[in-house]
């Protein structure tokens, strides 16, 4: 059995490189893409300009990763729409994975979360497209068709 890569505090560390929907290659694998560090902390405005880029790149798992460092830093009353967000992200990559289950169970809990910011848009979000983009893709599982390329959202209002 190969020894876990570990921090210098000893918490574990999956070091192997992953694919554009961020699962694990093989250690010795060439190429993959960068992971983002646990520790990425971004402002929200920079937070949503990157988590765009990266879902317009097909790496929704990665724009999760963004999400949640941006919830992880987020005053109490602003989690939820950070939580939401990296939800819908990660709802995206299970769709893109081909896991219906986890991308329903995860789509309907991103957009429960961010339901209640639909009057303000905090950040210039489209919430209303997103609550759209979400029901559209729940819809489409829930009819038992085959989603071949499932729509990137737009994340901000244009």
């Amino acid at each position: 059995m190969t020894e876990r890569d570990r921090d210098v505090a000893g918490k574990p560390l999956n070091a192997r490189p992953r694919d554009g929907l961020g699962r694990p290659m093989p250690r010795d694998a060439v190429g993959g893409i960068p992971r983002i560090a646990d520790d990425v902390r971004l402002p929200p405005d920079e937070s949503i300009t990157e988590a765009q880029r990266l879902l317009d790149h097909s790496m929704p798992f990665h724009a999760h990763e963004i999400f949640e460092g941006t919830w992880k830093d987020a005053a109490a009353g602003d989690r939820d729409l950070w939580q939401g967000l990296a939800q819908l992200a990660v709802g995206l990559t299970h769709l893109m994975r081909g896991n219906l289950v986890g991308a329903q169970s995860l789509l309907g809990q991103g957009n429960g979360r961010i339901r209640h910011y639909e009057i303000d848009c905090p950040h210039g979000l489209d919430i209303a497209g997103l609550l759209t983009w979400s029901e559209h893709l729940l819809t489409e599982i829930a009819r038992g068709g085959e989603i071949t390329v499932p729509p990137i959202p737009r994340l901000r209002i244009p």
